[in-house]
């Protein structure tokens, strides 16, 4: 089906309040068939809020809401939403996790009832799998639990294009490459252009402003629950969006870093003498692990976790380790308490006078890094759950920088986060490096590795590449990553997590 530029959603004055916080003061969006509009804006601007209301999952407080050509406020729920076609790829997963791929897939179709809908269902998501993500290596059958993070999100986002009697008309990608490595991002991004010419139409929402640029045909840019501008994507620069959002944009790296101070080491593979590439950190020392995602990267954060708690023998490591997850629903949050609790968790003891916690220390500690970090909610009493996504990873990390740990493990912790506000926290990552904190770093976006003085490249759990932040350059990680002219490499001890490689 054609595209054409009538539009297929069209939003208007849409209001919502959360007690005192106006979440939205009156957004207007309008989404033709078969085009891809993004939206952008820092953490809380109102994005996932919007959607929600568009999904049907959240009610209006004021506003229209026409699907179609037809008004659709009277009664417009999550239900009406789908039986419109309108399908959504939140941020925070949906699957369940102790059901299957096929049985997840199901929970969307629940017309695909009587014998037989096992292998309806999962011929409809290895389809859907197969056409979005070629050489995915996902079983049908396994627990959605079981699977890697980046594979749950390839499975949430196919399962939004599945087909069973409803047709799918809108699909909402909120966050969708956050949790993917670049070889799956890409395959989803051109994935999209065959959906436009389907006359599905889409609504992109990511914080890494060159996807958003080089695939979007329009663009909404948000800020504080309004829009603050839009147009076609093709007239925007990173810059201009940016200013749009009402952050100020600074080098991509943190940028004060010239000098490392190296101090005691922290981290050590043991057992690695006549090895080319043994793993180590310094006191001081902010170390990146690059490479695809999957290839033994997470394997080793976790090892050096186990051995700071005595669990692992392949690693020596020295003083006390904090560990932030960029998988904040299974690895992070304790979602059912506060947000002051959530930062102060890992300080309880030293906040604690003869076995007493004393409550104003815990307060003005969570009020501290609240302000430090500029976590957007209306109080630290506030339930965690209640913060956006990426106000949720900012409290994670105000976790680890609070606590008193001496090294601290990310494990691609600023998924889900703003531009503007990645550059503030890469700020706070070199002044605790240079207070004597060590970091050890996985990110999958290749740009975050300039904060690292050393970067070490995995492919296939082997390091194959050592890289000083002067010498990097996009061309020898590539090659690294690949194991391009590395046959010399040996591996590394432990055994790595390839639940995720591609």
């Amino acid at each position: 089906m054609a595209a054409d530029n009538a539009p297929f959603v069209r939003l208007a004055g849409i209001r919502k309040n959360f007690g005192a916080v106006q979440a939205l003061a009156g957004v207007d969006l309008s989404i033709p068939a078969g085009r891809m509009v993004s939206v952008v804006g820092h953490n809380g601007a109102g994005k996932s809020t919007l959607m929600q209301v568009l999904a049907g999952t959240l009610a209006a407080d004021a506003g229209e809401i026409g699907i179609g050509g037809v008004e659709r406020q009277a009664g417009y729920d999550v239900h009406v939403a789908q039986a419109l076609g309108i399908r959504c790829v939140f941020q925070e997963l949906s699957l369940c996790p102790n059901l299957s791929v096929v049985e997840n897939t199901r929970v969307v179709h629940p017309g695909l009832g009587g014998f037989g809908w096992r292998r309806r269902c999962r011929a409809l998501i290895v389809e859907a799998l197969d056409a979005i993500f070629p050489g995915h290596n996902i079983d049908p059958d396994r627990t959605a639990g079981e699977l890697a993070i980046g594979q749950r999100q390839m499975v949430e986002t196919a399962r939004a294009f599945t087909e069973a009697g409803t047709k799918v008309r809108l699909v909402i990608l909120d966050e969708p490459t956050a949790s993917l490595d670049a070889d799956a991002a890409s395959h989803l991004l051109r994935f999209t252009e065959a959906a436009r010419a389907k006359g599905i139409a889409l609504v992109f929402i990511s914080h890494r402003l060159p996807e958003i640029l080089g695939h979007a045909d329009e663009v909404v840019v948000m800020r504080d629950g309004e829009v603050a501008g839009g147009g076609a994507a093709r007239d925007f620069t990173e810059e201009r969006l940016v200013e749009l959002m009402g952050v100020v944009r600074e080098a991509a790296s943190e940028g004060g870093r010239t000098e490392t101070s190296v101090g005691a080491l922290r981290v050590e593979e043991t057992g690695a003498a006549g090895r080319r590439l043994p793993l180590r950190l310094h006191a001081g020392e902010i170390v990146g692990l690059g490479g695809l995602a999957g290839h033994g990267q997470r394997a080793v954060l976790q090892a050096v976790f186990a051995a700071a708690h005595g669990r692992d023998g392949h690693w020596r490591v020295r003083g006390s380790v904090a560990y932030v997850s960029g998988d904040r629903q299974s690895e992070g949050v304790f979602p059912l308490w506060s947000v002051g609790l959530n930062t102060t968790v890992s300080r309880l003891r030293a906040l604690a006078h003869a076995g007493i916690i004393s409550l104003r220390s815990e307060r003005t500690l969570a009020e501290e890094w609240r302000r430090r970090l500029e976590i957007r909610t209306p109080g630290i009493d506030r339930p965690i759950t209640s913060l956006s996504g990426g106000n949720q990873q900012k409290v994670l990390l105000a976790r680890a920088l609070a606590s008193a740990a001496d090294t601290i493990l990310f494990d691609d912790p600023l998924r889900g986060v703003d531009v503007g506000t990645k550059r503030e926290l890469y700020r706070h990552v070199a002044e605790a490096a240079r207070a004597g904190k060590a970091f050890l770093w996985h990110t999958t976006e290749n740009i975050e590795l300039e904060n690292c003085d050393r970067i070490y490249v995995f492919h296939r759990g082997t390091i194959t590449d050592e890289i000083p932040r002067a010498e990097l350059s996009e061309e020898r990680l590539i090659r690294a990553s690949f194991a391009a002219g590395m046959s010399d490499a040996t591996g590394m001890s432990g055994a790595p997590d390839m639940s995720g490689a591609r």
